[in-house]
């Protein structure tokens, strides 16, 4: 066995042993493919106010000049998929990824141990972790990874586990054996197309970030556009409906990362609870979780939206 084959090996075992889902390894250079996509989807203003989209272009589709030297993107998958889920079926919903403690923070920490584990057993490595937050565009690395395809909700799907995951990276100055693609397994398919509440997804694999409900309940920081009343299924932050209705998620399995899993009464509020929440409650119910990022006033506004 060459030492590539030797690390590849190493690194892969830990990731397991860390608790991640999969690991995949693709060599750091241009995303050919990906460039024309998405310079064609910023020019359509498909990110609407999301303006940090634009920034670094460049290092977007080029991991060399995001991090120096580098020669292979390590990509993970960690489930989020939850044992149960919130128990009112009229109270406002949340997305599944945000139940739990916020996913920057435990996935950071299993990338650190990562990257250290390299440096100990491997050598003097050089490398950056990234989970969703930097220039990295995470689901194209993955399917490069061979951890999935890109399915027609431009998620990343992948035939054994379906959709509820986290994708993070690791690049690094290190050569390894890389992975190859996977074949695309949506087909005729247009499930997630059909039940879009607000008809986000424009063409097949094409996602309007700004008609998201995502977007909408997370990232807009105004009032929501009156247009969409009553078009949102009741989700106050997040929405997992492309996700909920394709066939491959019938085969998520529960996480087992306690870290994930939610304070109890968040799946006990009821429609009234969160109609009538306040500060403290909110405080409480999201002490270290990724809803955090609406604040308190961003999920009041979202959950007066859901009021007819």
């Amino acid at each position: 066995m060459n030492f590539h084959a030797k690390h590849t090996q190493l690194i892969k075992s830990e990731a397991k042993r860390l608790g991640f889902l999969s690991c995949g390894i693709s060599q750091a250079g241009f995303l050919e493919q990906e460039a024309p996509r998405l310079e064609n989807w910023l020019k359509q203003n498909m990110h609407g106010e999301m303006s940090y989209m634009e920034n670094h272009f460049d290092k977007r589709l080029d991991p060399t000049k995001l991090v120096e030297g580098s020669k292979s993107v390590i990509s993970l998958l960690l489930n989020y998929f939850p044992s149960e889920e919130q128990k009112d079926p009229e109270a406002p919903k949340i997305s599944k990824y945000a139940y739990g403690t916020d996913y920057h923070f435990v996935i950071k920490d299993k990338l650190k141990q990562l990257l250290h584990f390299i440096q100990e057993e491997i050598g003097d490595v050089h490398g950056r972790a990234f989970v969703d937050s930097a220039p990295v565009l995470d689901k194209a690395w993955a399917a490069k990874s061979g951890l999935g395809w890109i399915g027609k909700n431009s998620n990343l799907l992948t035939q054994q586990v379906g959709s509820f995951y986290f994708i993070a990276e690791l690049i690094v100055d290190l050569d390894l054996e890389y992975d190859t693609p996977v074949t695309d397994h949506c087909g005729t398919c247009t499930a997630c197309i059909d039940a879009c509440p607000t008809q986000a997804i424009v063409d097949p694999y094409v996602v309007d970030g700004s008609k998201c409900i995502s977007y909408f309940t997370i990232e807009l920081k105004e009032e929501i556009p009156n247009s969409y009343k009553g078009q949102f299924d009741d989700w106050m932050f997040g929405c997992d409906v492309c996700q909920d209705v394709c066939p491959w998620n019938r085969f998520s399995k529960p996480h087992n990362e306690p870290l994930f899993n939610p304070k109890p009464e968040l799946l006990e509020m009821t429609k009234k609870d969160w109609e009538e929440i306040t500060q403290e409650v909110f405080s409480k119910v999201f002490q270290k979780s990724a809803v955090k990022r609406t604040k308190f006033s961003g999920l009041n506004r979202n959950i007066e939206f859901l009021k007819s």
